[in-house]
């Protein structure tokens, strides 16, 4: 099985504690490189991947991942944008 990428998107008030699970995602997806080739983030959270704006994490050093744990803010970007179901807007999907 060849192995595929995740996609990681932030919802919500942005705080240390979204970077820190970001840098949590980020690393262990890191440290499973057999299944994930690739971690990409949408860049302001699901609205990233409606409008195909993706940050390539594996262009960012293992330090700078490690140092989202202590960043305030959200280093990708939120949105609360709810998706709706994909009978009422198929499109989204």
């Amino acid at each position: 099985m060849s192995s595929m990428n995740a996609f990681y998107a932030q919802s919500g008030g942005v705080t240390a504690v979204i970077n820190a699970t970001a840098s949590a995602v980020i690393e262990t997806a890191r440290k499973h490189r057999k299944h994930i080739s690739n971690v990409y983030a949408g860049r302001n959270g699901i609205i990233g991947a409606l409008t195909e704006d993706m940050i390539d994490t594996n262009r960012e050093s293992a330090a700078t991942i490690r140092g989202l744990r202590h960043t305030p803010g959200g280093a990708f970007g939120s949105a609360r944008y709810k998706l709706k179901s994909i009978e009422e807007n198929r499109a989204e999907y």
